[in-house]
């Protein structure tokens, strides 16, 4: 993933982002897109998909590292063989990952509190906590990450998730309102970022009606506050 972290407004992270994107398009033997709207090309291993997304960005007229950085999604869950520490701390020297999403399985505690000591780039519980409270106050307390994945509808309810981000954000915890697999046009997480102050959003690539709904929500959320609307910062 990209997040364009030099942007002053969202309109302009949007623009920024989507000409990558274009320009990614355009290097990539295959635009087929997976179920979040991101490209499926055929690679060879995990660093070639880093380094075309950094030519993307230096196409695209950013400096990788300053203007745009990486975010990687491992769902370690889903691997057969564990990732180990020292291969994540080679990938972030070699290139500029300022985040890394689920890098260990969900109860392999030891290790996410050991990275997260380690590492000093923001790494991300989705897996880990499930916006479970009990699950986050653990990690807290452990200083197993520094940020949590916001999912409504994996804890089921409202006053629930708001709890979550409310026990993070005391916490000097990141809060990222995520959409989900299969997701819907419907935009309410759009408004649930803002509106807890998240400083940031995981909604998809900018390809498929109920990815870029998220996207046309925020832009319409930015001109409704005007003069109050402020980009958050990480």
């Amino acid at each position: 993933m990209i997040r364009p972290d030099k942007a002053e407004t969202f309109s302009e992270a949007m623009r920024i982002s989507f000409l990558v994107i274009q320009n990614l398009k355009s290097m990539l033997d295959t635009t087929n897109v997976g179920d979040e709207g991101g490209f499926s090309p055929n690679l060879q291993n995990n660093e070639e998909a880093i380094k075309i997304i950094i030519k993307a960005i230096e196409k695209s007229g950013f400096k990788p590292g300053e203007d745009i950085t990486i975010c990687l999604d491992v769902a370690a869950n889903e691997l057969n063989k564990p990732k180990t520490i020292d291969y994540y701390s080679d990938l972030i020297k070699k290139y500029p990952i300022k985040s890394i999403e689920d890098p260990f399985t969900e109860d392999d505690w030891k290790s996410w509190k050991k990275f997260t000591n380690d590492a000093n780039i923001q790494i991300v519980g989705d897996d880990l906590f499930a916006t479970n409270i009990k699950r986050l106050r653990r990690g807290i307390d452990e200083k197993s990450a520094n940020s949590i994945l916001i999912k409504l509808n994996q804890i089921g309810t409202v006053s629930e998730t708001l709890d979550v981000i409310h026990l993070a954000q005391k916490n000097n915890f990141h809060t990222i309102i995520s959409h989900r697999s299969g997701d819907t046009e419907d935009t309410f997480i759009s408004d649930l970022a803002v509106a807890t102050n998240s400083s940031q959003i995981k909604t998809g690539s900018l390809a498929r009606s109920e990815r870029v709904a998220k996207y046309n929500r925020l832009l319409r959320i930015e001109e409704e506050l005007g003069s109050y609307a402020k980009m958050a910062k990480v």
